[in-house]
């Protein structure tokens, strides 16, 4: 089928009048076919890919027939009027079935092209007798008019089933969105181009109390739909009604006020809103759209009251600190003194089991001196100001070993640094005291069977740094390397005795800047303790 032939198809069955009944119009448009060629028989012919079919007739009983035996059929695609004498002297149509008796006796023949304003020929207006005749041109310039009228008709038809369509299609929208509008959870308040209200939705009316009234003035909208500031008290200026801020033009995105319901209670809400204008530009009003925020700024409240009291809490708590360190650390300093002073002073006085006594009751106040140092660096590490600087790594590892400098001659330790350049958003301070207490735990928890040796290093990881302190140490069993991270908790590996503050203290350091720290095996035995660090 060639390609003008499928347009032609298409438009045809566009129009949806094949095989549909033809009315009223289309008959008495054929009749007056027939009585302007004075001949007794017409007919409106439609010619699809395989018939013919005679949509309406005058003087005999149409019906369908093969698109190969119509006489319409033959110039159909020329668009041309067709005027035949006697077409059973016409070499075109004289074998034809509609002349030689086949389907019909017909001798004279014209038809006028239904061809649309695309040039797509539908069909013809087709009048025909059984004797030969002539057509005045007058006659044939009235046929094709007629043929014009069909058209008009189809065209008329087609456009009223459209617009029924498109009324269907409408109401079908407009019910979605009146279902949508309803349903939802947001507040829509629309307003005219004069800033009346026009539509208030379901969330509108019930947070209101109340439904969108025509008749209210906008500079009554803050009384009586009651809007007020954020402080739920100041009525809310006319300047500052959202709605009327869009109707002016203005962009209106997370503006914030309160409504109060009839029972006044107080609902705040977040706005956004514009102007509404047709496709030509034309004003059409404004619409604002409301999210009822009531939970979350209670949570935000909740927060701030929060962290104001945690601020509080941490200020109390370096007062204590300080406390710890002065009326706890001093007097155990005293009681270690004097128990030293007992044992030099006394060396014949006291037995065996006094001096005994002596040293083990040194040795626990030594323990707790440390412990207390140990609770003052981790209440040190929580609460303090975590004043964060692009900061050298290498510098502070370089000072982290310079404190730890008296420890790792003692123990023999080797501490190897392979950190590449490398700049951290962090507390300097703080990541001093962290690398310090992992290269501390490294040294202590270290295998007596060989020498101790602790490596330190660095990687870039997708825009953080992740930093490695392992050690060839005795370890820590699988299921610890979690808990040890936790408050007084103690593994205690190989009989040594810590505080179970240390690690937590790393941890508190890590989590204040926003990263992780783990514990794992290290290759060839022993721990290796990696946290991650933004970098600069």
């Amino acid at each position: 089928m060639v390609p003008d032939e499928q347009q032609r198809l298409a438009a045809l069955h566009e129009y949806r009048v094949l095989d549909a009944p033809a009315g009223d119009e289309l008959e008495a448009v054929v009749r007056v076919a027939a009585m302007v060629a004075g001949v007794p028989t017409a007919t409106l012919n439609l010619i699809d890919e395989h018939r013919q079919c005679q949509l309406t007739t005058a003087g005999f009983t149409g019906g369908d027939s093969p698109r190969s035996d119509s006489m319409c059929a033959v110039r159909l695609l020329a668009a041309e009027f067709v005027h035949v004498r006697d077409a059973s002297a016409d070499p075109t149509y004289r074998d034809n079935p509609w002349v030689t008796g086949v389907h019909g006796d017909v001798r004279f023949y014209a038809s006028a092209p239904l061809v649309t304003p695309e040039g797509h020929t539908l069909g013809t207006l087709c009048v025909f007798d059984s004797e030969p005749g002539e057509l005045t041109d007058e006659q044939a310039a009235r046929l094709k008019d007629l043929a014009e009228v069909i058209l008009a008709l189809f065209e008329r038809r087609r456009q009223a089933r459209i617009n029924a369509e498109l009324a269907v299609e409408t109401e079908a929208r407009k019910q979605f969105t009146d279902a949508v509008l309803e349903t939802i959870e947001v507040a829509v308040v629309a307003a005219d181009p004069s800033g009346h209200l026009s539509l208030f939705n379901r969330a509108a009316r019930d947070w209101h109390s109340l439904d969108a009234d025509p008749s209210v003035e906008p500079s009554d909208f803050a009384d009586r739909y009651r809007l007020f500031r954020t402080d739920g008290v100041t009525p809310l200026p006319g300047a500052e009604i959202p709605l009327l801020r869009a109707l002016r033009g203005d962009t209106v995105r997370g503006d914030e006020l309160i409504i109060q319901d009839a029972d006044r209670r107080s609902r705040h809400v977040v706005t956004e809103g514009r102007a509404l204008t047709a496709a030509d530009g034309t004003p059409l009003g404004a619409v604002v759209a409301m999210t009822d925020v009531t939970a979350d700024r209670a949570r935000q409240r909740a927060l701030e009251s929060a962290h104001a009291e945690l601020l509080r809490s941490n200020a109390e708590l370096e007062q204590f600190a300080a406390v710890v360190s002065h009326d706890l650390a001093s007097p155990l300093g005293v009681v270690y003194g004097y128990l030293e002073l007992l044992g030099d002073n006394y060396p014949t006085e006291l037995d065996e089991r006094g001096h005994k006594w002596i040293t083990s009751a040194m040795r626990a106040v030594r323990r707790m001196q440390a412990l207390i140092e140990s609770l003052l660096m981790y209440a040190r590490a929580g609460s303090g100001p975590c004043r964060r600087e692009d900061t050298d790594l290498g510098e502070i590892v370089d000072q982290a070993l310079m404190d730890l400098r008296d420890r790792l001659r003692e123990s023999g330790a080797t501490v190897r640094v392979s950190t590449p350049p490398a700049t951290l958003t962090c507390d300097p301070t703080l990541l001093r005291q962290l690398l310090q207490n992992l290269i501390g735990n490294a040294v202590k928890y270290r295998d007596p069977d060989r020498e101790c040796r602790v490596e330190v290093c660095a990687r870039r990881v997708a825009g953080e740094w992740v930093v490695s302190v392992s050690d060839n140490g005795i370890g820590i069993p699988a299921d610890h390397r979690r808990r040890v991270f936790e408050m007084f908790a103690r593994v205690e590996p190989g009989g040594h005795v810590g505080h179970g503050v240390g690690l937590s203290t790393c941890e508190r350091i890590v989590t204040r800047h926003g990263g992780r720290i783990w514990a794992d095996t290290a290759p060839g035995g022993g721990t290796v303790v990696s946290f991650t660090l933004p970098g600069a």
